[in-house]
């Protein structure tokens, strides 16, 4: 394939998600919403489960598969208040020495107003310090598409990994 022609499949709708694989790999998860600040964001989603007995934090983008369900997730871009979630999440894994999967699927964050004044950029920057410092184990997968601050948030990791056909850029 053509580099074009693997940003295709890359964002194909029919690609996995990652519901999909919480629903394939993790056993007796348990999501957790909200940021404690502003409220909740469904295009991040995250929780606690397991993963072969083992217990595990879980973290990504969801895009949704219909219609109705990618208007709920807003298309897999998330806002500040996402991004907080996940750092709240991440520092429970951290309290209770849980290690963290994070997996990838967005074109970036909202790039909308009401993000920018609710702090985007200093979500993700909290973020991205956090998970540099994090003594617990934590692995990034690119399931799709990896774009810009959105993808980089979830991803400074131990370990990052790149499903074939996806990509990771600076941009979206």
């Amino acid at each position: 394939l053509t580099p074009w022609q693997k940003t295709l499949v890359a964002r194909h709708p029919l690609r996995p998600h990652l519901t999909d694989f919480i629903d394939a790999l993790i056993s007796e998860f348990t999501p957790l919403a909200g940021d404690r600040k502003f409220g909740e964001d469904e295009a991040l989603m995250g929780g606690f489960g397991r993963f072969r007995g083992e217990s595990i934090c879980v973290i990504g983008q969801e895009k949704g598969a219909t219609t109705e369900s990618r208007i709920k997730h807003n298309f897999g871009m998330a806002r500040p208040e996402g991004y907080r979630k996940a750092v709240r999440l991440m520092g429970m894994a951290d309290r209770f020495n849980i290690p963290i999967l994070s997996l990838i699927d967005t074109e970036g964050a909202y790039p909308g107003i009401g993000a920018e004044e609710r702090g985007q950029s200093n979500a993700i920057a909290e973020s991205i310090m956090l998970m540099s410092r994090l003594p617990v184990p934590m692995v990034t997968v690119v399931t799709g598409e990896g774009g810009s601050g959105g993808a980089l948030a979830l991803a400074a990791a131990d370990r990052v990994v790149m499903m074939e056909n996806s990509y990771y850029s600076v941009i979206s």
